[in-house]
């Protein structure tokens, strides 16, 4: 107890230098408990978002087994989700039973037929865009609270409509509400590319920040433990007594960091991030949140104390001024080599053309690659700064440099101690890079067209006809797909394409002489054509009429072909359809499971437009965007946003550090240079040997941080699945990212040499 005291009194009437030091301490620990705090909060926000969508979800579970099967007792739902832009518009159709059903949640009352109830989002874009309107039939009663909506800029509709709509389309509803949610704001896998890049990106740098801030103006602190240690103070009293002034900053700077992060989260609540919005409350500091803040702080600066004044208590001689230091060791290469290897072994998987098909261990082994190189990065820093130095104050004649280079050399980690910061920062700045292109990949639309598919079985004829005519429509076609055997795993079967050479024509590109009335064989040259698609082989079709009256129609295979040189990958027909003109089918039937293709430009507005169209001509029709995933653009779109702000946490991050650090360093620094001034050395001369301390040893650590995340960058990718392994494009920005940390670093490093010179700072020496 009396050395925690004495600690305190220390800590308290040491000083204006030391009071301003401690400051320092508090401050950059709230930087970085703030930091923590945002990065642990994410999944309570995404969590909360969950379990809302959960409360919403209709469900139907009753003891009487008919309620939920049949009859007109259970109301009725119809969900729509719709792409508005790269955002889902969701519309949820109701219609009341004869039991009844309490209200969704966010809502006061169940939706009668011809009332509608929006989200305060969607009830602004519908005053922005009126012809949205038209998605919505009804009269706009309502808007939907907050316990009814994930986020409050979600696009969300509640749309009463008469039983009869619903019948034949709608499930039955007993209830709102269920353990999970249908679909999660971030599905599973994207959450562990979150977590991955968050733990990469924040708190791998976080850690060398608080270590830094817990280990400011070491060498003062410890010739004062030394001195302390010489006076009779035991060995755990003088651990003691470090801690006390390390553990009290720490947890001060924690309750200061958790308070800014209330402001923070209030604010930002408010405003939103692009992409993502949550509510108040979603944000919240949970318990365990907290108590890892609040503990895990105070925690780290403890061990990290522990270990600075370990030698002190030893061997208090050791940290006089005239005591060398002691010389970094190559210890550091162990956790190095290893990350190095895991990292080194998924580049090869890839160059060789053999990438990991085991997801789940590449999903443990690429996290602890990234933190063993990144962990081995800093500890070898000073061991080649050391080596570096020792080679080049032994060949330069230049003063600056030589003086430069001897301190280096005796005092290799006191540079790096200040870039530490920036050489992480751009180390993850290229995994974060690879997390970007691997999103990308996933949301690049490389079509020159879009396509939509509508199922025919709940389409009029006049339906039909309106959907071919929405502006933006290029062409349409119906398609349908035949079969021989339904219990067949993999019965034989072809397509079929009933549309005009016209229609075709506005579809695909490339398309050769067409003759209407006569049926072809479709080939495209860029894929294969079905191996049952044979000329001459016969395939049963099912018809059937409005009256219910059905049909089977026989087609056979062609021999004439008719070639269209379209994207395979992209086209709405594949090779070996067979093309038959309308006036091949009975009059008044249809092909049994037959779909409305449709096709547009891929232009987003246009998209956008053709979608708002069809829900015009019939709002409970589900339409199918080939290829595009408005849920996975949406998720895609929070995750680009969570990583910006983790890169933005990981550059506060980082200039914290470098300006901590700089600050300390330059305190520490006076005496030294105050003596170099003395015995005549020049201003420019000064500047000169702190610009070439820091710049040269920083420039190693960067051309290391380089090279090693482009490797870990294009082993991520390897592991990730993706068509791209090695990208050279963010090299550029990676390169001008470390010359501007370079800079900066320069512009830091400049000592403060005034005309006048202290002898105080060095009298004791």
């Amino acid at each position: 107890m009396k050395e925690l005291l004495l600690g305190l009194r220390l800590l308290s009437g040491s000083g204006r230098g030391n009071r301003a030091r401690f400051s320092l301490m508090v401050l950059g620990g709230a930087i970085g408990v703030c930091c923590l705090a945002v990065v642990l909060a994410i999944p309570g926000i995404l969590a909360a978002q969950d379990d809302r969508r959960a409360g919403r979800e209709p469900d139907c579970v009753a003891d009487d087994r008919e309620l939920c099967t049949s009859g007109d007792r259970a109301a009725l739902e119809l969900t729509r989700r719709d792409p508005y832009g790269s955002r889902p518009l969701t519309r949820v159709f109701l219609a009341r039973g004869t039991t009844p059903v309490g209200p969704p949640p966010g809502l006061r009352d169940f939706p009668a037929p011809g009332d509608v109830h929006v989200s305060p989002r969607l009830h602004e874009v519908l005053r922005q865009e009126p012809g949205l309107s038209q998605l919505l039939p009804g009269k706009e009663r309502a808007r939907i609270e907050a316990p009814g909506l994930a986020r409050p800029d979600e696009l969300y509709a509640y749309i009463g409509v008469e039983r009869e709509e619903l019948e034949g389309t709608g499930s039955p509803v007993t209830h709102f509400g269920a353990e999970r949610a249908w679909s999660p704001t971030v599905e599973s896998s994207a959450l562990d590319i979150v977590r991955f890049t968050l733990a990469a990106v924040v708190l791998l740098p976080l850690g060398v920040f608080l270590a830094v801030c817990a280990r400011l103006s070491a060498a003062a602190r410890a010739r004062r433990l030394a001195a302390l240690r010489l006076l009779g103070l035991s060995t755990k009293g003088v651990k003691r007594v470090n801690a006390t002034e390390s553990v009290v900053a720490a947890f001060l700077g924690a309750v200061l960091g958790l308070g800014v992060y209330g402001l923070v989260d209030v604010v930002l609540s408010r405003t939103g991030l692009p992409g993502f919005t949550w509510y108040p409350g979603d944000g919240s500091l949970s318990g365990t949140t907290a108590l890892v803040c609040l503990a895990g702080c105070p925690t780290l600066a403890w061990i990290v104390g522990q270990a600075g004044v370990r030698r002190v208590a030893r061997n208090p001689l050791e940290v006089r001024r005239s005591a060398v230091a002691k010389q970094p060791r190559a210890w550091g290469l162990m956790p190095l080599v290893p990350g190095l290897g895991i990292v080194a072994g998924y580049c090869l998987a890839g160059a060789t053309g053999h990438p990991p098909r085991d997801t789940g261990l590449s999903s443990i082994l690429m996290p602890l690659a990234v933190v063993l190189v990144g962990t081995g990065l800093v500890l070898t820093l000073p061991f080649l700064s050391q080596v570096l130095a020792r080679r080049i104050a032994r060949s330069t004649q230049s003063v600056s440099l030589g003086l430069a280079m001897r301190r280096n050399e005796l005092e290799p980690g006191g540079a790096l101690r200040v870039a530490t910061g920036l050489v992480l920062l751009v180390f993850v700045a290229s995994l974060v890079q690879g997390v970007l292109i691997e999103l990308d990949q996933v949301t690049r639309n490389t079509a020159h067209v879009q396509s939509y598919d509508i199922a025919l079985r709940h389409v009029t004829s006049g339906e039909e006809r309106a959907f071919g005519k929405v502006p933006g429509v290029r062409g349409h076609a119906v398609t349908a797909s035949s079969w021989t055997d339904m219990a067949a795993e993999d019965p034989p079967s072809i397509g079929v394409v009933v549309a005009t050479c016209g229609q075709l024509r506005a579809m695909v590109q490339g398309l050769d002489h067409c003759v209407d009335g006569r049926p072809a064989q479709l080939v495209n040259p860029q894929e294969s054509v079905w191996a049952a698609s044979k000329p001459g082989a016969e395939f049963p079709f099912h018809l059937a009429d409005d009256q219910g009256e059905k049909r089977v129609m026989t087609v056979r295979v062609p021999q004439q072909e008719l070639r269209f040189h379209d994207d395979g990958a992209n086209s709405p027909f594949s090779s070996g359809d067979v093309l038959l003109p309308p006036s091949f089918l009975p009059p008044g039937f249809q092909l049994e499971g037959a779909t409305l293709t449709l096709v547009s430009s891929s232009d987003p507005e246009t998209v956008r437009s053709v979608l708002d169209g069809f829900g015009g001509v019939a709002p409970t029709v589900a339409v199918q965007p080939y290829g595009f995933n408005v849920d996975a653009l949406e998720q895609v779109a929070i995750v680009k946003t969570l990583l910006a702000v983790g890169m933005v946490l990981g550059l506060i991050i980082g200039v914290a550090a470098y300006l901590v650090a700089a600050a300390d360093r330059a305190v520490e620094r006076r005496p030294q240079v105050t003596a170099l001034a003395l015995l005549g050395a020049r201003p420019r001369t000064l500047r000169s040997v702190q610009v070439a301390q820091v710049v040269l040893p920083l420039a190693v650590g960067l051309v290391l941080a380089v090279v090693l995340g482009k490797m870990a960058e294009s082993s991520y990718l390897v592991t990730g699945g993706g068509a791209i392994f090695w990208d050279g494009n963010g090299v550029p920005l990676l390169v001008a990212s470390a010359v501007g940390a370079v800079g900066l670093a320069a512009l830091g490093s400049l000592p403060i040499v005034g005309r006048q010179v202290d002898p105080e700072l060095i009298r004791r020496d």
